[in-house]
């Protein structure tokens, strides 16, 4: 079966090691990060930046269930939703939660990006995944 990234441009599913990472950018004049990726700071506004990959690892900030599908969302509810702070890269990230009960996560828990399965797109039969965090003890499954 066939995965492919959500958003291929902010999320790869092999970065070249077999684990999944996401992709920010780093300005070339404040040398702050940024997610998602942007050619110009959302910092200091200056209009050049380098691709970077971002930390893998961070603490959960906040969360909640989402128990309604978005509009043009087409995977399964409920499903956790959060802030991650990426303490490596100085920033949040607004992110998906792997996890099947809100009730076991807590502030600051220690969390890793994981691959999560959205949705299988109808014409190509490929698997859409998307980046999620979950909390380190949780083993990914796609």
């Amino acid at each position: 079966m066939t995965e492919v990234s959500i958003q291929p441009e902010f999320f790869q599913l092999d970065a070249g090691d077999g684990r999944p990472a996401l992709v920010g950018t780093s300005c070339r004049s404040c040398a702050r990060r940024s997610f998602p990726p942007s050619s110009t700071c959302s910092w200091c506004g200056n209009e050049q930046t380098d691709t970077v990959q971002l930390s893998r690892t961070g603490t959960l900030w906040g969360w909640t269930a989402v128990t309604a599908a978005p509009p043009g969302y087409r995977g399964p509810v409920p499903f956790g939703f959060g802030v991650v702070e990426l303490p490596a890269d100085g920033i949040r990230v607004i992110t998906r939660v792997a996890v099947s009960d809100p009730d076991q996560l807590h502030h600051g828990q220690p969390v890793e990006l994981v691959a999560d399965v959205v949705h299988t797109d109808e014409e190509s039969g490929a698997t859409v995944v998307s980046w999620a965090f979950a909390p380190t003890d949780h083993q990914e499954a796609r």
